[in-house]
Formats: C-alpha cells, sequence, structure tokens
C-alpha cells in the first residue's frame, strides 16, 4: 500500500517542532553508554537538548537505536524527553527529503513513545505539546488537539523553558483556537517579551500572517517602550 504524502501543514509543523530544538550538524558523542551510567547520559543529553544545543542525524539516530537495545525504562522521564527532542528533527529530515515511508514511521514513534511517557509523568507539559504538535501536523485542530496545548499550558504556566518553545507551535495556530486558549497564547507572547526572552517570539510574528501579526502588536503595544524598540530590533535582526 503507497505511503501518502506529507501535507503542507505537517511540513509546517514539524520545522515549528524542529525549531523548539535548535539542531545543525555539530557532531556530539551523545552517549558513553558502554561505560554503563545510562541515566545520568540521558539527563545530560536532554539538559543539552534543552539548552539549543546541536548534533547530527547519525548521532539521533544512534541513540534512538541505542534506547531499544538498553531497554529505557517509559517512565525515566529525562531519557524519554531527550529521545523525543532527538526524534522530531528526524521526522523533520525525512519529510524534508521526500521519505515518507520514514516520516511516516518516525510519526509513529514519536506518538507512541510521547503517550507511552506520558502515562508515566501525566504533568510533563512538554509530551502535552508535542502531542499537540503531532495532531496538528495530521492536519487536526479539533478541540481534542486544543485539549492537548490547553493541558501544556495547565502543566506549566510559569516556566521560560517551555513558554518558549510552546509559542513557536502556537502562535501559527492562533486564530483557530478557542477563545479562552487564544487569550492564554496572546498573553504568553506578551509575557515572554516583556521578560525579555524575545528571539522567538520575535521569530514566530516574522513567520505569522496578517490578522495574527495585528493581533501580536496590539499584545507589544501594551509594553514599555523599552521592549518594544527591543522587539522591532529583534524583527529587523537578519535570521538563517
Amino acid at each position: 500500500m503507497p505511503t501518502t504524502k506529507p501535507a503542507p501543514r505537517s511540513l509546517l509543523v514539524l520545522r515549528c517542532l524542529t525549531a523548539l530544538i535548535g539542531c545543525a550538524g555539530l557532531a556530539w558523542g551523545v552517549l558513553n553508554v558502554a561505560r554503563g551510567e545510562v541515566a545520568d547520559d540521558f539527563r545530560e543529553l536532554e539538559s543539552r537538548l534543552l539548552q539549543f544545543e546541536t548534533f547530527n542525524q547519525t548521532t539521533a539516530a544512534s541513540a534512538l537505536a541505542g534506547a531499544l537495545a538498553w531497554d529505557v525504562s517509559r517512565c525515566d522521564n529525562h531519557a524519554q524527553r531527550a529521545l523525543l527532542l532527538l526524534e522530531i528533527p528526524l521526522a523533520d529530515a525525512a519529510l524534508r527529503s521526500g521519505a515518507a515511508r520514514d516520516y511516516d514511521a518516525r510519526v509513529r514513534s514519536l506518538e507512541t513513545r510521547a503517550r507511552a511517557a506520558l502515562s508515566c509523568t501525566p504533568r510533563d507539559s512538554f509530551i502535552w505539546l508535542v502531542l499537540f504538535g503531532l495532531e496538528a501536523g495530521h492536519g487536526v485542530l479539533d478541540d481534542r488537539a486544543f485539549d492537548l496545548l490547553a493541558m501544556s499550558y495547565e502543566t506549566s504556566p510559569n516556566e521560560a523553558w517551555i513558554a518558549i518553545r510552546r509559542i513557536t507551535l502556537a502562535i501559527p495556530i492562533v486564530l483557530s483556537a478557542p477563545e479562552p486558549l487564544q487569550q492564554r497564547i496572546l498573553g504568553e507572547f506578551q509575557d515572554l517579551v516583556k521578560n525579555g526572552f524575545i528571539e522567538l517570539p520575535a521569530r514566530a510574528y516574522s513567520r505569522a500572517s496578517g490578522p495574527t501579526r495585528a493581533l501580536l502588536q496590539s499584545r507589544i503595544e501594551q509594553l514599555d517602550a523599552s521592549r518594544q524598540k527591543a522587539f522591532s530590533e529583534a524583527l529587523r535582526t537578519p535570521r538563517t
């Protein structure tokens, strides 16, 4: 049975998910599992990924394959989060290259891993966010999908590390979101800029549609002059 070509929305969402990580081509010796200390290795890997450190596809694929051999527990939150962070760019790379079968397999793996991990850590806001991104990638923006995003907000209302990632996924769909959720998205965008986390909100703004920009701009105009100036300068900064 032929594999269906991914929809344009899937490409957009996977690119947004990948932007949450910041991957490039720098190789890093990920895991020293031959010497044991698997849990510590994954904790270190998670820490580096959450700081937007970079890695290459070979390293990521090797770590994912190794996780199966090492029978990493689905309840090891640090390991599962690191593995999700590793696999998202691999799904994005498959999508970009047109490897539809590999893309489908990666997405299924991400969904399975996220749901299994969530059964152990139901208040992990990052996993709720990943599940929302995958639903949106399937072109599903119904009440159930928005409930996933709402749960990400409910389980992590005031953590910058998740907020700067969540806004990247939330801004493109803000016009479709239910009103209470829409206000949370706009409020988080405003708070990030207010608190000096400007780069990713500015990037999300620059990619947004005209009507979405109008909503975001109304929130920027409520900030003090120094923050408005900093945001304007960030918009003028060339992006790769």
